[in-house]
């Protein structure tokens, strides 16, 4: 399985080069900050096993309050001078994102923004689906780009079962149909895929998607946060997902759409579209990692897998300005080293923050 890697970190370690303004902020490798992941919301009406297992975010578990989440205009500042210092690209998670109240709102206002050359940046958001025919129409109106489903299984017992939800396979394909009718495409459809519990779904997952203009994507099991008991075993790799479906639809590698695309691309060789693979396990893309992430309560991450983040909620109740917040995040930016799926196994972490929190 090949995969086009456009630096490597041991080779970009250099000071970061000074800014002028509408620059992209560097980090130490060298890194741009072109994407910001902002999170709405720590809570879901799904309890995953890789991601949010009942056993630990059960009924006695205390979520943030309201008070604590930053408002929608607390958001769009910072997402504002993001913008401003060289990000292109905005999604929102959770959580579920779809459970913060009115959420069509802050997408309305984050539609409003744009680059220091005029550009409106891509707005998407992921979710789990449940409330997305619902509300699909209402994201497209307020200027939403595209959404990413999360979808484990076709199969309704295994699905349910992965999910601990309750909630039918059907409700979720009736979400990425109203997405896609709404105009928000391509939808792609996120699989994270556990050998032993739903890789025997793989292939029907791609024979389901294969020429319906979704794009399918499978994710590699991660040892993302601390609760969901992550074991290397139960790591199936992107070279084996390819071989798999290879073995009935033929592929050929595409080229990645721009730097810092989280996914390989491989297409059918007949034409009847794409898949892609999220390999963060196997083959590590640290060195074209882009992605800034922003918490509920407004913490920025510099890594998925970040111990601690950096506060910006108290800057913002503070008064501060707009450049005191484009200081403080081009600090942060600037000062980021992170590399942990290149070097795991070497560098332990026992307080990972955990997914379900921060978003994928």
């Amino acid at each position: 399985m090949s995969r086009v890697i456009f630096h490597r970190l041991e080779d970009q370690h250099r000071p970061a080069p000074d800014l002028a303004p509408g620059d992209a902020v560097r980090d130490t490798f060298g890194r741009p900050l072109r994407d910001l992941r902002i999170s709405v919301t720590d809570r879901c009406n799904f309890r995953c096993t890789y991601c949010m297992p009942r056993e630990v975010f059960g009924s006695d578990h205390v979520f943030l309050p309201h008070s604590a989440l930053l408002t929608f205009e607390e958001i769009t500042r910072v997402a504002a001078v993001a913008v401003s210092q060289g990000v292109h690209k905005i999604r929102l998670t959770g959580g579920e994102p779809l459970l913060r109240k009115q959420i069509e709102v802050l997408v309305g206002m984050l539609a409003q923004l744009r680059t220091p050359d005029g550009q409106a940046p891509e707005l998407t958001l992921t979710t789990n689906g449940t409330l997305l025919a619902k509300k699909a129409d209402a994201l497209a109106r307020a200027g939403l780009s595209r959404v990413t489903v999360s979808l484990d299984a076709l199969d309704d017992a295994l699905f349910e079962r992965m999910s601990d939800s309750g909630v039918a396979v059907a409700t979720v394909l009736a979400g990425i149909d109203a997405a896609a009718a709404a105009g928000l495409a391509p939808v792609k459809v996120n699989m994270v895929v556990r050998r032993g519990m739903n890789d025997a779904q793989i292939l029907p997952m791609a024979r389901h998607f294969r020429g319906t203009g979704h794009v399918l994507r499978f994710i590699e099991y991660m040892d993302v946060g601390n609760t969901n008991g992550w074991r290397m075993d139960e790591v199936v790799t992107g070279a084996d997902i390819v071989r798999l479906i290879a073995s009935e639809f033929p592929l050929q590698p595409a080229q990645p759409q721009y730097r810092g695309e989280v996914a390989s691309r491989w297409a059918y060789a007949d034409g009847a579209g794409e898949i892609g693979l999220i390999t963060s396990v196997s083959q590590p893309f640290c060195g074209d990692c882009t992605r800034l992430r922003l918490s509920p309560e407004g913490r920025l991450f510099t890594c998925l897998f970040a111990e601690q983040g950096h506060d910006l909620r108290a800057l913002l109740r503070s008064g501060a300005d707009d450049q005191a917040l484009r200081d403080r995040l081009a600090g942060v930016w600037l000062a980021r080293d992170d590399r942990y799926s290149e070097r795991r196994g070497q560098a332990h972490r026992d307080h990972k923050i955990e997914m379900s929190y921060i978003g994928g």
